[in-house]
């Protein structure tokens, strides 16, 4: 029964190793990190799922990202590095790189969460990315999972210059600045929550002192409040703030 679920998805997953540049030599870990629990739960086909690789790979992501960046910007200090780190393995940045290698098209999920929208879950998408990221270390060593991530981070981050430049993200940047301008904490107001539960639409107002500075939606709540608050920023910043991902940005001092 394994064997016919393997050849049932080797095709689909093989194009998946295609765009890693990275073939597995054990096809069934590689199966075990596409699956989700929801359907370990649901059929006998392949009972593993996930979560025990996604609890390795959350490790060498971080081990991955601090190198990265620990190489690449040799003057920066302990913070920035911290603040460079995290805005590359956070949820959402992590579900985004599952999405540039197109993981959410062979992700195993049960039929529940297949209907719930689970493909478009940021949870969902960075758990299975770390898990991957986890399998290629055992199946390959760190040096074949950091060849696939760091290749990822590239993407974002190798024609930064981190001189002259702060790194944040913008709730956290926009509460600083009010700060200094003794103005009160900004409030996040949701205005809306639209949709399905698959296919909901949050919509986001930033509010100082009464006074609503910016709008933003997103698919989940913490999402439309990080693009109202980087709303806010880039009408008072403008080009000097460069987007790094859906949280931070850096910011031409």
């Amino acid at each position: 029964m394994l064997k016919k679920f393997f050849k049932k998805t080797q095709n689909r997953d093989h194009a998946l190793e295609k765009r890693l540049n990275y073939r597995f030599k054990d096809q069934s870990l590689f199966q075990m990190a596409l699956t989700h629990s929801s359907h370990a739960y649901e059929t006998q086909d392949h009972p593993l799922d996930n979560e025990r690789l996604e609890f390795l790979g959350d490790s060498v992501v971080g081990l991955i990202a601090a190198d990265f960046f620990y190489a690449m910007y040799p003057e920066a200090n302990e913070g920035d590095l911290s603040k460079f780190k995290s805005s590359a393995s956070s949820t959402v940045a992590l579900a985004d790189y599952a999405r540039q290698i197109k993981l959410d098209e062979v992700i195993h999920l049960g039929k529940g969460e297949e209907k719930s929208g689970g493909r478009k879950k940021s949870t969902i998408l960075a758990g299975s990315f770390e898990a991957l990221i986890g399998a290629i270390y055992i199946d390959g060593g760190f040096d074949a999972a950091r060849t696939v991530y760091e290749r990822l981070l590239e993407g974002s981050y190798a024609k930064v210059k981190k001189q002259g430049h702060e790194i944040n993200n913008y709730k956290s940047a926009l509460q600083e600045f009010l700060q200094k301008e003794d103005l009160p904490a900004p409030q996040y107001k949701m205005v809306t929550a639209a949709g399905p539960d698959h296919r909901k639409e949050f919509v986001v107002e930033v509010i100082v002192n009464k006074t609503v500075l910016g709008r933003a939606k997103g698919p989940s709540r913490k999402v439309a409040e990080q693009k109202a608050a980087e709303n806010v920023l880039k009408s008072f910043f403008g080009k000097r703030i460069k987007s790094l991902t859906p949280e931070t940005f850096l910011f031409k001092s």
